[in-house]
């Protein structure tokens, strides 16, 4: 049972961790720009940023299997460019997470942008420090609680993905068979003991996660009402 449960667990790690890295860097200039720009297109952009939040996982899924498979955009570019078709490849189911927990990385940072004051950034500006050092040196340490909620949300969403890696990775054991799929293969047996402790263990991992998160933002104020 161990090395039946070792071998999906470690590759849905081996994803959220990816998945959350990748989402950090790729997330966060798309974050600031939404957080500082008045260019109209930040509305539209804003929106297609937050789509996975409402679509079905499913419906997300079969559009990447067309955009990603042999008739594809995506798909034949990376056949010319002779890396092969993304679908049921692990490297496919990256690029999924990735678009499926963007909206998890991009808002809790675009809201930790938006609450650094103008003026801080002004007070480096006059003392000469360039953009990228105002950003580096300012923005990035008093956005500290929003990288850290944007990285465990990341990584406990990608976790507990199902529908977006079932349909882009199939169930390949060692290469696209996460934790979320292997439960779904037990309860089709009707093998419920190694479904149980699966899903027990998410379910723990899933509480840590929420608490850790909690206790990083910190406890609320509570004025008194006289």
């Amino acid at each position: 049972m161990i090395e039946t449960y070792w071998e999906p667990a470690w590759l849905t790690l081996k994803l959220a961790g990816l998945t959350t890295l990748l989402l950090l860097i790729v997330g966060t200039p798309i974050a600031w720009w939404l957080a500082r720009t008045n260019h109209w297109l930040r509305q539209p952009i804003a929106a297609v940023v937050a789509l996975p939040l409402v679509l079905p996982p499913t419906v997300l899924g079969f559009y990447l299997l067309l955009v990603m498979g042999p008739e594809g955009v995506v798909g034949q570019l990376t056949e010319k460019l002779g890396i092969g078709l993304l679908p049921f490849t692990f490297e496919g189911l990256v690029v999924a997470s990735m678009l499926y927990s963007l909206p998890f990385t991009v808002q809790p940072l675009q809201n930790a942008f938006e609450s650094v004051h103008a003026g801080f950034l002004e007070a480096a500006a006059t003392l000469r420090a360039s953009p990228l050092d105002r950003f580096f040196t300012v923005v990035v340490p008093m956005a500290r609680n929003g990288f850290l909620t944007a990285g465990v949300l990341t990584f406990a969403h990608t976790i507990g993905e199902f529908g977006v890696v079932l349909m882009i990775g199939g169930n390949i054991p060692g290469e696209t068979k996460v934790l979320s799929v292997a439960i779904y293969d037990h309860v089709e047996a009707l093998e419920y003991t190694q479904a149980h402790w699966m899903a027990a263990s998410m379910v723990a991992f899933s509480f840590v996660v929420l608490v850790s998160l909690y206790a990083l933002k910190g406890r609320p104020r509570v004025e008194m009402v006289r």
